[in-house]
């Protein structure tokens, strides 16, 4: 099992950049998928990015180009590095761990953006 606790996340304005961090305790990081995703009231969670245990990186068409993630096993973190902030990205942002098909999620952390 795996406990996942994010960070980052605050207020900034449009075209700005925030950097999220997930920090996650407990065994074997390394054989984990990592992702983030993020919510707003009253719609579905939607995936952001995702990196798979070879550290190949994935994401959807609307963040591509803006958004990067990474991963440091040996700090057991994954990032989310968050460039030309729109105010469509304000949500929560989740940070999940998948292995065996068993998923854990963070708490998550709010990105507002907005001038």
């Amino acid at each position: 099992q795996v406990q996942l606790v994010e960070s980052g996340g605050g207020l900034v304005q449009p075209g700005g950049s925030l950097r999220l961090s997930c920090a996650a305790s407990g065994s074997a990081f390394s054989t984990y998928a990592m992702a983030w995703y993020r919510q707003v009231p009253g719609k579905e969670r939607e995936l952001v990015a995702s990196i798979s245990i070879y550290g190949s990186p994935n994401y959807p068409d609307y963040v591509k180009g803006r958004f990067t993630i990474s991963r440091d096993n040996a700090k057991t973190k994954v990032y989310l590095q968050m460039n030309s902030l729109k105010p469509e990205d304000t949500a929560v942002y989740y940070c999940k761990a998948v292995r065996n098909y068993n998923a854990y999620w963070g708490q998550g952390t709010q990105v507002s953006v907005s001038s």
